[in-house]
């Protein structure tokens, strides 16, 4: 037997003659041969979105009914009358274990009541995102036939195994579908594997070959460290997306990013790659500045309040790591694909790509996120522009992987700058590598690579045109300006480079973004580029990932550039400033450190985060609404039989509550609290995690919900600035979204709506 199922998306308005067009031919598709079954679903979240489903006895019948007169009056009639559609709106499955592809559909009817609909509704707003977090699950859609009371969940999985691995386990299946568990006690199941649809394959909805070759809830363009820290962050999430990059194959040299900032470690802890991204690099112990030959200042790196220390790492060691995560995830980069134009709607994106041998694919996205760097096509066919122009320096620059011999300390970060009257005419910075007195050297270019040019503007970026610098270029450099005798050996790499320097005036338009070098250009000053891209991807992938399920806020997804596009500001011109200084801040260089970083990074003005706060004075020396949340250590939980760090309790792609009290809070205060823990529960469609922190002294319910964790050190008392009652909401990146002292719990749903005010 074999099915297929039409989506038809009506517009607005033509919902009335999609229904009379169906009717007009169903008739006449139930006596046609080989036909089982023919029916029009009306999609439950969507009253313009409606399903023919079909079922067949062999291909034969299917081939007659779509070559036949009848699809194709159908497919006339609704033309006019549908938006378009992709490879979603028309799926082949055959029931059994046969199909060419290896997803399988679960076709779940269950009966509901017209007098228990609104508890069904209710409940499967929760099923949902928890669905959306099972290994194995793709997506689902809730149909119902009309002018009755069943309903279809129709189920898309990875694998067979995958859906089986999970009704196996009565605990998760309880779990996620707990909420509608109550309508679950009669029902049917059929299961069907999705056949793999040949190109061109013939649409009866349309009449005509599908325009759209695949579909995706997000398409990413670049697989570098941007794109790819979208498509981890989308994956842990549940959401289908999809990575292409127009390299044939990843780099293998060191030709970009080096340097992984101390707050990108932590998110890489969060992302479970820290571990390989330490083994595979070398810490960045300190710097040291040289002026004219005379060490000026030279800094520790290593800070006993750092989570992690700087560390070395090539870019492509970077991509490596982050391409085997996101395989662990079901998700692998197409490679030698490229970004050939887009259109966008309402309800998503149109993508043609243009593919290896000269090829061409259709995809259809709710989203698109361009991270294809500098030269990035998403930018250019959006037609953003760069705030002021894009400013390059007119100096051309050299790049080298060699061995070093010189008496420097190991680990450090050297600059060596020569000035003239006060003027910087001659710099060399050198970073270390892994392996045995390893570096890579940057310094200015000899006069023959400008003179190459012909007198003109050089390529900005990494250059192709000209020739690649020798052993001799960079040991001209060193003897310029390190220490005398320092010699350099065994060059494995160079290039030639032109610093480009600008920001874009949006970060996005309609259901496009960009990130990373997409947005913007730095010089390689402080090694910003490549960290400030991962954070680009960390703030925005967790607010389209709300997005895609239907759960946020009409403002959430604005909030990216809102949030984003001044710390990429901020960051070029600091950028700028320091390429061609010893130091901007010798008073407190610490202070400075910590910012490059990005440990300092705030929020503090954005419209999603707020506080209640008693006094002035309340939650005195916390992190403040939009700060990076300070992890600390010293909790302990029942049954546990080691110290937690509170890292331990807000890791994950939710929002965390944290609700504290001690001693002061009465039994109705605690009890309060699980009341709290509910609704804000509910309110997010269970996209939040709540703990009940506790002083030692705090009487504890022994029932209590949320889950009691206690503060036996004191340490988050003493970071957090908490008393009394207090609550903490941290985002799923690890910012301050809201804090109130005493507990406000208007304040924080109101705060909770600027995030989940777009739940259904």
């Amino acid at each position: 037997m074999i099915r297929t199922m039409v989506r038809i998306r009506a517009r607005p308005g033509c919902e009335a003659a999609v229904e009379a067009a169906w009717r007009a031919v169903a008739g006449e598709v139930g006596e046609l041969a080989g036909n089982l079954m023919h029916d029009l679903l009306l999609d439950a979240n969507d009253p313009r979105a409606f399903v023919v489903v079909t079922e067949w006895a062999d291909e034969k019948a299917l081939a007659d009914y779509e070559n036949g007169p009848v699809a194709a009056r159908f497919a006339d009639a609704v033309r006019p009358l549908r938006e378009p559609s992709g490879v979603d709106g028309y799926r082949v499955m055959r029931e059994g274990p046969e199909g060419t592809g290896p997803r399988i559909c679960v076709d779940v009817e269950v009966t509901v009541p017209a007098d228990r609909l609104a508890e069904f509704e209710q409940g499967y707003v929760q099923v949902a995102p928890r669905m959306a977090r099972v290994p194995g699950y793709v997506r689902e859609d809730l149909l119902r036939q009309p002018g009755s009371d069943i309903f279809h969940i129709f189920a898309e999985w990875r694998s067979e195994a995958d859906f089986f691995r999970w009704i196996g386990n009565p605990a998760h299946a309880k779990e996620e579908a707990g909420p509608i568990a109550a309508f679950l006690l009669e029902f049917r199941r059929r299961l069907f594997r999705l056949e793999a649809p040949p190109e061109n394959q013939p649409n009866p909805s349309t009449g005509r070959e599908v325009d759209v070759q695949s579909t995706t809830d997000v398409l990413i363009v670049g697989a570098g460290p941007t794109g790819l820290t979208t498509a981890v962050e989308l994956a842990r999430r549940g959401i289908d997306c999809r990575v292409i990059d127009k390299l044939a194959t990843p780099p293998s040299q060191a030709d970009k990013a080096i340097g992984v900032h101390c707050r990108t470690m932590e998110l890489w802890e969060d992302q479970g790659v820290v571990r390989e991204a330490m083994d595979a690099g070398i810490w960045l112990t300190g710097q040291m500045v040289f002026v004219n030959g005379q060490e000026i200042h030279r800094m520790s790196w290593e800070l006993p309040e750092l989570p992690y220390a700087h560390l070395g790492l090539p870019q492509y060691e970077t991509e490596r790591i982050l391409t085997d995560r996101l395989a662990t995830l079901g998700v692998r980069p197409q490679r030698g694909t490229e970004l050939a134009a887009f259109t966008q709607d309402d309800d998503g994106v149109l993508a043609t790509l243009a593919t290896t041998g000269g090829g061409t694919e259709t995809v259809r996205a709710k989203y698109l996120v361009g991270c294809d760097g500098a030269h990035s096509k998403v930018r250019e066919l959006l037609g953003l522009k760069f705030s002021g122009g894009l400013g390059q320096f007119p100096q051309l620059f050299m790049l080298g992987d060699v061995d070093v011999d010189w008496g420097m300390p190991e680990g450090h970060l050297l600059r060596f700058m020569h000035e003239t009257d006060g003027q910087m005419d001659n710099m060399l910075v050198a970073v270390p590598l892994r392996g045995e007195s390893r570096y890579r050297i940057a310094t200015l270019a000899p006069p023959r690579f400008f003179a190459q040019t012909g007198g003109k503007d050089a390529p900005p970026g990494f250059s192709e045109e000209l020739a690649e610098p020798t052993l001799a270029d960079v040991q001209a450099a060193l003897g310029q300006l390190a220490p005398a005798g320092t010699r350099a050996s065994n060059l494995r790499w160079s290039s030639v480079f032109r610093i480009s320097h600008g920001i874009v005036d949006r970060y996005g338009d309609g259901r496009v973004f960009v990130a990373g070098d997409a947005a913007h250009l730095h010089p390689p000053a402080g090694g910003q580029g490549m960290n400030t891209g991962i954070q680009d991807a960390w703030n925005l992938a967790w607010k389209l990932a709300l997005a895609v399920r239907g759960v946020a806020a009409p403002g959430l997804l604005a909030s990216y550039e809102t949030e984003r596009r001044p710390k990429g500001e901020e960051i070029v011109g600091r950028a700028v400033r320091m390429a061609f200084t010893d130091e901007l801040d010798r008073e407190d260089l610490k202070r400075q450190f910590l910012q490059e970083m990005s440990m300092l990074l705030s929020y503090s003005d954005s419209p999603l985060v707020g506080e209640s706060v008693s006094a002035p004075k309340a939650l005195a020396g916390g992190p403040k609404p939009g700060d990076r949340a300070p992890d600390v250590g010293g909790l302990r939980r029942r049954g546990v039989g080691h110290p937690l760090r509170l890292f331990d309790l807000t890791r994950g792609t939710r929002h965390t509550l944290l609700i504290y009290a001690d001693a002061s809070a009465d039994e109705a205060t605690m009890a309060a609290t699980e009341k709290l823990s509910a609704a804000v529960r509910e309110q997010a469609c269970g996209e939040i995690d709540v703990y009940l922190l506790v002083s030692p002294d705090a009487r504890v319910l022994s029932l209590l919900d949320p889950p009691a964790v206690t503060d036996h050190g004191g340490e988050f008392r003493a970071t957090y600035g908490v008393r009394g009652t207090a609550l903490y909401l941290i985002r799923p990146d690890g910012h301050v979204g809201f804090r109130s002292l005493p507990l406000d719990a208007d304040a924080l749903r109101a705060n909770l709506r600027l995030v989940f005010g777009g739940a259904r």
